[in-house]
């Protein structure tokens, strides 16, 4: 099986390839067509779906699949987010989510002032790229969880029901 992602991002694609071992996984970049910023979870996962959709159209009998990282506000705080979608060829398009911490003020602070995770995370943790390795999550988790562990667990949740639709299809 083929399976592209809607993403070059390494931490997404190793959570690919760890859940989808023994497929061929490419990552492209395409847009979420949300903000870059999404600030709740029907926003980020529309994101996910959307970046899923263009990857399963680009070429006959690929699956798609798209990760997407935002906040989400729950009582007066903010919490990381994140989903993932699967589209397949014949359109069917699978969802799941992933876990949740809650960001420190200061981080939220920096948010509600429309800047992006990626980049307050970068300054917060004194690091470059933190969204291409262990994440918010990671910094958060002091590395017991990192972005690319969390999307596979996504990505689990992802492969399991596109294999129960398929291995009950025949069963409707």
């Amino acid at each position: 099986m083929k399976i592209i992602v809607g993403s070059t991002n390494p931490a997404k694609l190793e959570a690919v390839q760890q859940i989808f071992g023994n497929d061929q996984v490419d990552g492209i970049e395409v847009s979420s067509r949300v903000s870059s910023q999404p600030f709740c979870d029907e926003e980020t996962l529309e994101g996910a779906i959307n970046r899923a959709r263009e990857c399963a159209k680009t070429e006959k009998g690929v699956v798609g699949i798209g990760l997407e990282g935002g906040v989400m506000e729950l009582e007066n705080d903010l919490y990381l987010c994140n989903w993932g979608a699967l589209v397949d060829s014949e359109e069917n398009t699978f969802v799941a989510g992933g876990a949740r911490i809650p960001l420190p003020d200061s981080i939220a602070n920096e948010l509600n002032k429309g800047k992006e995770l990626g980049d307050v995370i970068d300054d917060y943790a004194k690091g470059e790229n933190v969204r291409h390795n262990e994440g918010a999550i990671g910094v958060f988790t002091n590395e017991l969880v990192n972005r690319s562990g969390m999307f596979a667990h996504i990505v689990q949740l992802l492969k399991g029901q596109y294999e129960f639709y398929y291995s009950k299809k025949g069963d409707v």
